[in-house]
């Protein structure tokens, strides 16, 4: 008997307060990776992504299908962006708030919401544009 199999048995509650998904309603165990929870921008302490089993939560594995597709809808961090407020880098996306913070050419920073910037940026360029003022 493995540890999942175990954790599925003695039944309990994870982390995020819901019955363990191996226990209620996980049917098998398929395999979940470390990439898993750098994809979703996870801290990879361990404390925080292991299940009660003591291995990588379940979980992980089937938010991670969401993440990937989600992730696709953002401009990539590092990319030069065309906000309303100007030109600026992307620093950091939010994935689960749909937001975007962009760090502006004149060294401020802002946060926007994904449709906001989808939005504006059909009437200008793409995200891989280049400042051509």
């Amino acid at each position: 008997v493995g540890v999942r199999d175990e954790a599925r048995a003695i039944m309990g509650y994870g982390i995020c307060g819901e019955a363990l998904c191996c226990a209620s309603f996980l049917e098998e165990f398929n395999p979940v990776t470390i990439r898993m929870a750098k994809d979703q921008g996870l801290a990879l302490n361990p404390s925080k992504i292991s299940g009660v089993c003591g291995r990588l939560m379940c979980c992980l594995q089937y938010e991670h299908g969401v993440y990937k597709e989600l992730v696709n809808l953002f401009p990539r961090v590092g990319n030069r962006f065309e906000t309303p407020e100007g030109w600026g880098k992307v620093i950091k996306n939010n994935i689960l708030g749909k937001a975007v913070t962009v760090l502006l050419d004149d060294e401020s920073y802002m946060t926007y919401h994904l449709d906001e910037l989808k939005t504006f940026s059909k009437a200008t360029s793409s995200p891989d544009s280049e400042n051509n003022e």
